[in-house]
């Protein structure tokens, strides 16, 4: 999925790429041939650089900004159940008449087996509408516990299997506390790809490259707004001693250390909170970016000859001159790990996993209320 290193890390590169992919699967042994445009909108130049995927729920703007990647997810879920009418509602109600869940006598065994159906037959919709990956969110109550995470996983890829998903086509969704690093590393050398979520520190970073981790998740404006209401956080001060905004900091000394020590994972950026954001991640393989964003980056039209310029701020050759400490080359385990996170990364995770299981509780209560559907 990566795009075509530019050779000037520094320079500007007013054209915009182009590309055809021909044979192959998604993602495997595919021929991509690049050319070269002219860019007629901001879209389009940062399209060029970076895979911008529109961060929506419904997939209500198909037309306008088609998604290349999606995740099903307990948020997804509630929006599905909260809307009168949507493409992905029969999918809730298949996993609600399911005979297998109906079968279930333990009543928590039963709303965990509607759920897992629910995700995943909305995940196979999704794999029929985008192009590229689907990520499937494993049960945030789980993050602790690296053999139930595994497990989980187990679950959720036999249960694709069976509507013949193949598991090139999914990731799983996991916060990366330590445990679920490790369930990553674990499933990553199975041949099953891993999403980790919730990355708010370089620990958190690489210890996720150094699993192996398919893609990780680093959200830049939730790190901005805590440097900007607390204090404390070695890493953040850091950052704000050189000048850099942390969040955006965070992303580059992240791309920087997978791309200059070989790991494979790609990185993706999210909570974006205006076009600069944008702008500053150029190279970055996935910028996740609100849908007024994109609008505004659709609307505003950029030519060749105008002094504004779109910079690849990342690429792998620059990566190169980037300098890591001894301390930050460590081989991370549990504990380095945890002294390596610091306040700011501990809350953000905590608050982040608390909140996708409070979605997932919520999702649960509602299934019970309209449990069993009409012809069950």
């Amino acid at each position: 999925m990566g795009l075509p290193d530019t050779g000037d890390p520094g320079g500007v590169d007013k054209r915009r790429f182009g590309r055809v992919t021909t044979g192959g699967g998604p993602d495997h042994d595919r021929l991509t041939l690049f050319f070269f445009e002219d860019p007629s909108t901001e879209f389009d130049a940062v399209s060029s650089l970076s895979e911008i995927v529109p961060d929506t729920v419904i997939f209500d703007d198909f037309e306008r900004f088609p998604p290349t990647a999606a995740t099903v997810s307990s948020s997804l879920l509630l929006g599905i159940t909260s809307l009168p009418s949507t493409k992905f509602k029969s999918s809730i109600e298949r996993a609600l008449a399911d005979a297998e869940c109906f079968d279930r006598e333990n009543p928590d065994e039963k709303l965990s087996c509607i759920y897992n159906k629910a995700l995943v037959n909305v995940g196979g919709e999704l794999t029929s509408l985008v192009p590229g990956r689907v990520s499937t969110e494993v049960d945030p109550r789980l993050a602790n516990d690296t053999h139930a995470i595994v497990r989980r996983v187990y679950e959720l890829l036999k249960l694709y299997s069976e509507i013949e998903v193949s598991p090139e086509r999914v990731l799983f969704k996991i916060p990366a506390t330590w445990q679920g690093i490790e369930a990553s590393n674990l499933l990553e050398s199975e041949g099953i790809q891993t999403h980790m979520t919730f990355v708010y520190s370089f620990a958190q970073a690489a210890a996720a490259a150094q699993a192996g981790a398919s893609v990780i998740q680093i959200f830049v404006g939730r790190i901005r707004d805590w440097s900007l209401n607390h204090s404390g956080d070695p890493e953040i001060e850091a950052a704000q001693k050189r000048g850099e905004d942390p969040g955006l900091a965070l992303v580059t000394k992240a791309y920087n250390y997978i791309h200059k020590h070989g790991h494979k994972s790609k990185l993706m950026a999210a909570a974006v909170r205006n076009k600069q954001d944008v702008f500053s991640l150029l190279g970055v393989e996935y910028i996740i970016a609100p849908l007024k964003i994109l609008q505004s980056l659709k609307e505003s039209i950029t030519l060749p000859d105008e002094k504004y310029s779109f910079m690849r701020r990342l690429s792998p050759s620059s990566s190169i001159l980037y300098n890591f400490s001894d301390e930050e080359l460590v081989r991370w385990d549990g504990r380095s790990f945890s002294m390596g996170m610091g306040p700011a990364a501990k809350e953000l995770l905590s608050a982040g996993v608390d909140g996708y299981v409070a979605q997932t509780r919520r999702v649960e209560e509602l299934f019970q209320k309209i449990w069993p559907p009409p012809n069950v």
